[in-house]
């Protein structure tokens, strides 16, 4: 067996690790690069190895840091089926469509730009090629014919030597832990990978699922260096900055928010504060069309949910005095969210600023010192959220200098990812180490640090992989 890591090493996108037997040779997810300049190019790039000769994929979740290269790998000659979790499967029909669109929607807008002043009429600009898109919607479309939803501790065999089980890993809508036994000729052998855990005790979803046993582990690190906030206290801060903004202040709220998980729970907490009379008369527009559809979708599977997330549902649909959500549509709808002077949370994707209609709420917004901008999830490097969580005073957005005089929150308690604490204490639930773990899905400084923890708390042989590595099995 070898195990070739293409992505997620020592960085925190990309995430796609490569499993060959000699037998059988599949993926576990096949995510796209998520930052700035460096990562556009690493998503161009043909990948390392031939998508032709790949059988089938195992997906975690439909986060686009994990999925978002389905399309192109179907592209360059994939045609396996793609097993996930069966609300996964109904997330992808969503996330890859819109993930297209703005590939589509990025081109256009690229080969539109003039040449600037200093360049105009040279011949390397008048002989540029058009760019095109990473994918089209074709490509989404035909990848989508190959998902195969399976439900949560259920077994299935992807190939005659493989066993799987999704396990619920508590990080979003259908995220899961994998549990895989592979046949070797020395023995049948057990990886698991944890994809993305979410934080335990936290609302909407259930904990992650304790794993009892494995070979080979695969762990995320993305918080692998710190604790979050306390929750009790995020949230009194989210009531303390609203209310100095929104009454105090007099200016709005804009709110970058995943579309899929963050925005959820973002309105799940703004119902929850009203039910309990701490926050009132609220005016919350969802400015995403992708985030209004896995809404309306996460509704549809309540069955995932636990008892306080339920109670609030119906809370929400019998209830009185519930704030008022405006779900926008048309590109004109969303453009007049910037005449609002006062009272309004703008909720928009992308979660790390970087695409989408939360741009143009930033362009807008920024240099209005009555408004803030609360940061409630992790911001990559390289991206326009990571700058405004840094300290900018100007960031460059759709090629204008914006003036940063917003007053811009980091609430770190609302992360959808296990901190440092529940990523050992998950893996602690282990009744016996497994012989060889590889901690990626984080940055270099997160990785290392877990990767010292689990080394010196549960004395685990530990690897740190970076992209391209290859590696034998020590089991083997």
């Amino acid at each position: 067996m070898k195990i070739t890591f293409h992505g997620a090493a020592q960085e925190v996108t990309g995430s796609c690790t490569l499993i060959d037997t000699g037998s059988v040779r599949f993926l576990v997810d096949c995510g796209m690069f998520q930052g700035g300049r460096t990562e556009n190019a690493k998503n161009r790039a043909p990948f390392a190895f031939d998508p032709a000769g790949i059988d089938f994929v195992l997906l975690t979740h439909a986060h686009i840091d994990h999925s978002g290269l389905l399309p192109r790998l179907w592209a360059q000659g994939f045609r396996g089926p793609v097993h996930t979790g069966t609300a996964t499967g109904d997330l992808l029909e969503i996330m890859l469509r819109d993930s297209a669109h703005i590939q589509e929607t990025e081109a256009e807008r690229e080969n539109r730009r003039k040449p600037s002043h200093k360049h105009r009429g040279k011949k390397h600009h008048r002989d540029r090629k058009p760019v095109e898109p990473i994918y089209s919607l074709d490509d989404v479309e035909a990848v989508l014919k190959r998902v195969r939803g399976h439900d949560y501790d259920t077994p299935f065999s992807p190939h005659e030597s493989v066993r799987v089980q999704l396990r619920d890993a508590g990080h979003i809508l259908g995220s899961a832990i994998i549990e895989t036994w592979i046949t070797t000729p020395q023995g049948e052998r057990k990886l698991v990978f944890s994809g993305d855990l979410g934080q335990p005790g936290r609302p909407i979803l259930c904990d992650p699922t304790r794993i009892g046993t494995a070979d080979i582990l695969f762990t995320e690190s993305t918080y692998g260096d710190r604790d979050h906030k306390n929750l009790g206290d995020t949230v009194t801060e989210l009531v303390d900055v609203v209310t100095h903004t929104l009454d105090d202040l007099e200016g709005n709220i804009i709110i970058p928010a995943f579309a899929v998980g963050r925005t959820q729970e973002l309105l799940f907490y703004f119902h929850q504060l009203t039910r309990e009379g701490k926050l009132g008369n609220l005016r919350i527009f969802v400015d995403s069309p992708m985030a209004t559809a896995v809404t309306r979708l996460t509704m549809e599977h309540l069955e995932l949910f636990d008892a306080q997330a339920r109670s609030l549902a119906e809370w929400q649909e019998n209830g009185h005095g519930v704030p008022q959500v405006t779900f926008t549509g048309s590109v004109d709808e969303s453009r007049a969210l910037n005449s609002i002077e006062s009272g309004a949370i703008i909720i928009a994707a992308s979660g790390m600023c970087t695409a989408g209609r939360i741009k143009h709420h930033l362009r807008h917004g920024l240099p209005n010192p009555r408004n803030a901008v609360i940061i409630t999830g992790f911001q990559a490097a390289g991206t326009l959220g990571r700058r405004l969580v840094d300290g900018a005073t100007r960031v460059r957005i759709f090629g204008q200098d914006v003036s940063v005089r917003a007053g811009v929150h980091t609430l770190g308690g609302f992360s959808a990812h296990a901190d440092r604490r529940a990523l050992l204490d998950w893996m602690g639930g282990f009744t016996a180490p497994p012989a060889q773990t590889f901690v990626m899905h984080g940055e270099p400084g997160a990785s290392r640090a877990l990767a010292d923890e689990i080394a010196n708390r549960l004395g685990w042989q530990v690897q740190l992989p970076e992209r391209g590595e290859t590696y034998v099995p020590l089991i083997l």
